[in-house]
């Protein structure tokens, strides 16, 4: 069985997922999926398509924001805030570290204390520590 990794009551975040593991999300209460993942990365990874298709299947919505080794910018920001006013959302990426970190710089966005959201993170097994320039920079003043 696939552990998602809680960092909220409305985010989780899971290392590379397949298809067959979106029907566990659905039946664990989650609503949306986010892949932050872009295709092709390695190849033993399915296509973001096919877990969008999966997720549709199962009644979940599906949102593409891939992280690459660019690092994040304000539309990926922007577009996990959006994701996240349609939780619970489970998030992937290839270990789940992207995925929490942009977790964090969307939480801060949305107004969360830095100091709580990297001890959050933390309990999750997550070290963002590193982002607190950014997330105060993001936290509304």
């Amino acid at each position: 069985m696939r552990m998602f990794t809680r960092i909220t009551q409305a985010v989780s975040v899971a290392p590379q997922i397949a298809p067959e593991d979106v029907a566990l999300a659905a039946a664990q209460g989650f609503r949306t999926i986010v892949n932050n993942r872009p295709d092709g990365e390695s190849l033993d990874q399915p296509p973001g398509a096919d877990i969008e298709a999966a997720a549709h299947a199962a009644g979940l919505a599906y949102v593409a924001i891939p992280i690459d080794h660019t690092g994040f910018n304000l539309d990926q920001v922007e577009a996990m805030v959006s994701a996240l006013d349609h939780g619970p959302v489970l998030a992937f990426c290839r270990s789940g570290t992207r995925s929490c970190n942009l977790w964090a710089l969307a939480a801060a966005k949305q107004g969360g204390d830095p100091v709580e959201i990297i001890a959050a993170a933390g309990e999750g097994g997550y070290n963002v520590a590193g982002l607190l320039p950014m997330l105060k920079q993001l936290a509304p003043r």
